[in-house]
């Protein structure tokens, strides 16, 4: 299953960093085993305050205004508007790439 979610990731992000997604793996393992979780509805806003609030500001440390970080949220949603079902690992490390952030990830 893990090849799976590293092969979403790199319809988005072709040269994405393996060691970044291991970690993202590793880190939301029990989240991704779980249906109701492993995907994230970015149309939602209490989901996306959650992605916000626990994946943004707490996991990766970003201290950006809530304007700069709904923009991030956007332009992902944007770029995955394809796909109906749009895997939280996918939407994490997009995000994380975004700002900067995949070692975080590590």
């Amino acid at each position: 299953m893990a090849e799976d979610w590293a092969d979403d990731v790199k319809k988005y992000a072709a040269n994405a960093d393996d060691a970044a997604i291991a970690g993202l793996l590793k880190s939301y393992q029990l989240v991704m085993s779980n249906a109701d979780s492993r995907y994230v509805a970015l149309s939602d806003p209490d989901e996306r305050a959650t992605v916000k609030a626990n994946f943004l500001k707490k996991k990766l440390g970003l201290t950006e205004g809530d304007d700069v970080l709904d923009a991030a949220l956007d332009e992902v949603a944007q770029a995955m508007q394809a796909d109906r079902t749009k895997s939280r690992l996918t939407v994490y490390y997009l995000l994380a790439e975004k700002f900067g952030k995949l070692d975080a990830l590590k």
